[in-house]
């Protein structure tokens, strides 16, 4: 099964959201050593729920985005352009994470799709 594992929160100024959610949820968010400004967001120890991540929005715009699991960022393009969904953001690497894209589907719903590969550069 296919399952969000991640979130991504994509906000006008970073720092300011990374503060408010460590003070007031207790998080703890780390920015990542790769080569874009991106922090990693780890909610808890427990089983239950999932870790995300926080960005400065492409767009000035403030949204979540979820990130699903998939086995191949290429098959699943096909799968989603033949239900009527539009790739917005195609193919790239997060280096030494693996691939990921991002879609809308037929509503316009974005969301981002990923597969591990730990050779991703």
């Amino acid at each position: 099964m296919n399952r969000v594992v991640h979130f991504e929160m994509q906000v006008p100024h970073p720092e300011k959201s990374v503060e408010f959610f460590k003070n007031v949820f207790g998080w703890r968010v780390e920015k990542w050593e790769g080569p874009e400004d991106y922090w990693l967001i780890h909610t808890g120890e427990e089983a239950d729920g999932i870790d995300g991540g926080l960005m400065k929005s492409p767009d000035g715009e403030t949204r979540t985005v979820n990130i699903i699991q998939v086995e191949s960022v290429d098959d699943y393009s096909s799968k989603i352009e033949g239900e009527g969904g539009e790739i917005v953001l195609p193919k790239m690497p997060i280096p030494g994470v693996g691939y990921v894209a991002y879609a809308h589907d037929v509503n316009g719903f974005l969301f981002g799709f990923m597969h591990d590969d730990p050779e991703a550069k």
